[in-house]
């Protein structure tokens, strides 16, 4: 069921175009009420005179006619007296509830300012409160008692033009850990961005729930818990749900439906993308997608090091989904550049909980033992640091202050430029700060991290940016691409490809303030190139199912992507030659 060319319509409306192609009219069945709490069709005082005689609507608005600029100045302003940001989360996903175009407008007005607020840090302290500041619900909740029932489920949801379904079961939400029901505000978060810097459209994304239930005793004896109120099911159950959701989406929307795993634990992980990525289009962002903006990160500091990859010993402090996932992608880029398989998993070390990853010692799982090497055995990543001499180090275990100051002077102490990546997300749980890293290396250390950190000005003056390696560089622009040629299955080699150009299109002037990434108010321009990239590579290696392929690339993603202005609910008027309305009447 491959999508084809043309505009999808939703379940709210459809799209009418003349013959003299003059305009766009859309047109809903829905009148008075139903349109103005409709946040597909809802425009607030910027439907006409005319939309609102013919939509019902007149006298249910205020009798004034402002356009979305206005719009979008009134939110500005009201969300500038929010007091904190979870305030301002609230205000956003309540404007989202009732106006969606809008909502959209103010996230690409400003990207950098709100991305942090609608996603990480802040969807993670608004996962945390779910419960206190449950408004209305969003996406499709499921859960463990619904076994043989989810495709009757997925029945409910009303657009039957589903592109892109993000899911989650709670189980390890961000560096929170399980967070149960709660952590729906992640599918919902990253939906928003698939849209507000991929340009996919909003109707054609579903967030999904999995409840199984939650290990978190906090959460099961508060009293606004909105989940199951049991310990988390696992085993032959657990894997029947899946295996029932992954058939019911696909027999529904198509094999061509992207289903993004997101916040699963490490024990299922793996295990399912192993289990699905071959049969389902489907990734997972956790693994893959940090993989991705990890390594165009490390590609872009390339540039600065005037190194290459295979050049480099890599240390990560954690050896979980994000971990394995960035190892695996860099070992593929070492591969790339002449070595061989096993020379490029030796320059690689992994530290846990349990200190350096090294062989003979006890209880590894499979993908740990990839990276275990002939080594001593050491706990701390102190004295891994000082004794390997890595020219980079990479966080990924959510211990905020891993990364001593000690740890950072060697790092500075071995390498003229220290690769110094503290990706753990939210903003509490970054090994580092970008200051720190800044300020002991005196400016040499080349840092990213997971969340946002501001600007820091050096004693000299100079002002850097810090890198943010954020997954939004990489999951909308592979969703659109992605979905744009209808590949029915995600391989690393997309994700390797889409570090290499996210990495491209770093200039010389991002490096020198810092940046490792693009501007993030240049997100959609990433996402439009990035889908671009992704369809020719798909069909240059026979991957695409959408066929004949299409000559002009840029123009068929052009026409997928969203867009924020409103839509015209006039109907299209005419009238007939005169004659031919004359009414005929006789004498009775």
């Amino acid at each position: 069921m491959a999508h084809g060319l043309v505009r999808r319509e939703s379940v709210e409306t459809e799209m009418h175009t003349p013959e003299d192609q003059s305009k766009t009219f859309v047109y809903t069945k829905k009148r008075g009420y139903d349109v103005t709490r409709n946040p597909h069709l809802n425009k607030g005082m910027a439907f006409s005179l005319e939309e609102r005689l013919q939509l019902g609507i007149h006298g249910l608005l205020p009798p004034c006619f402002i356009s979305q600029d206005v719009q979008l100045l009134r939110v500005l302003k009201n969300y500038e007296m929010k007091k904190d940001d979870l305030d301002r989360y609230v205000f956003l996903m309540g404007l989202q509830d009732r106006n969606e175009k809008l909502f959209y407008r103010v996230l690409t007005s400003d990207t950098e300012r709100f991305m942090p607020i609608v996603y990480t840090p802040t969807v993670g302290l608004a996962c945390q409160q779910y419960g206190l500041t449950f408004r209305r619900p969003r996406g499709l909740f499921l859960t463990i008692h619904d076994r043989g029932h989810v495709s009757t489920l997925l029945q409910s949801w009303p657009e039957k033009d589903i592109r892109a379904v993000c899911v989650t079961d709670g189980e390890r939400i961000l560096g929170l850990g399980d967070l149960g029901c709660y952590g729906m505000g992640i599918p919902v978060g990253k939906l928003a961005l698939y849209t507000a810097c991929g340009g996919m459209p909003p109707q054609q994304c579903l967030p999904v729930m999995l409840d199984v239930g939650t290990d978190n005793e906090g959460l099961l004896k508060d009293p606004l818990y909105i989940g199951l109120r049991h310990k988390r099911v696992r085993g032959q159950a657990y894997d029947d749900l899946l295996d029932e959701f992954m058939k019911a989406v696909t027999d529904r929307y198509g094999m061509d439906c992207l289903i993004q795993f997101e916040d699963f634990a490490n024990v299922n992980a793996f295990r399912l993308l192993t289990k699905y990525r071959n049969k389902y289009c489907t990734f997972n962002d956790d693994i893959q997608g940090t993989a991705a903006v990890a390594v165009a990160g490390l590609l872009a500091s390339l540039r600065v090091t005037k190194s290459k990859m295979c050049d480099h010993t890599i240390v990560f402090q954690g050896a979980g989904e994000a971990a394995m996932g960035i190892a695996e992608l860099i070992a593929m880029a070492m591969e790339k550049e002449g070595l061989s398989k096993e020379e490029c998993l030796k320059k690689i070390w992994m530290v846990d909980s349990k200190g350096l990853i090294v062989k003979g010692r006890d209880h590894l799982t499979h993908e740990k033992e990839r990276f275990a090497h002939e080594h001593p055995q050491m706990k701390k990543l102190e004295e891994v640091v000082q004794h390997l001499k890595p020219t980079a180090i990479i966080g990924v275990a959510a211990i905020a202050g891993a990364f001593t100051e000690q740890i950072i002077r060697d790092m500075a102490s071995f390498n003229e430029r220290p690769i110094i990546f503290a990706l753990s997300n939210p903003t509490s749980k970054a090994e580092c700060t970008a200051e720190q890293c800044y300020t002991i290396t005196e400016g040499r250390g080349i840092f990213a991290s997971g969340s946002p950190f501001d600007p820091v000005t050096l004693p000299d003056g100079k002002k850097l940016y810090p890198g943010q390696g954020n997954n939004a560089y990489v999951f909308p622009g592979v969703g659109l691409g992605v979905t744009a040629c209808a590949l029915r299955h995600v391989s690393d080699e997309i994700f390797l490809t889409t570090a290499e150009a996210i990495a491209d299109m770093v200039t010389e002037e991002d490096l020198a303030e810092g940046r490792l990434y693009p501007p993030l108010n240049s997100i959609r321009d990433v996402s439009f190139k990035l889908a671009v990239k992704i369809m020719e590579y798909a069909y240059e290696h026979k991957m695409a199912t959408l066929h004949p392929e299409p000559a002009d690339k840029e123009a068929l993603v052009r026409s997928l992507i969203y867009s924020t202005d409103y839509d015209d609910f006039s109907v299209d008027s005419y009238r007939w030659p005169e004659s031919t309305m004359a009414i005929q009447s006789c004498k009775l």
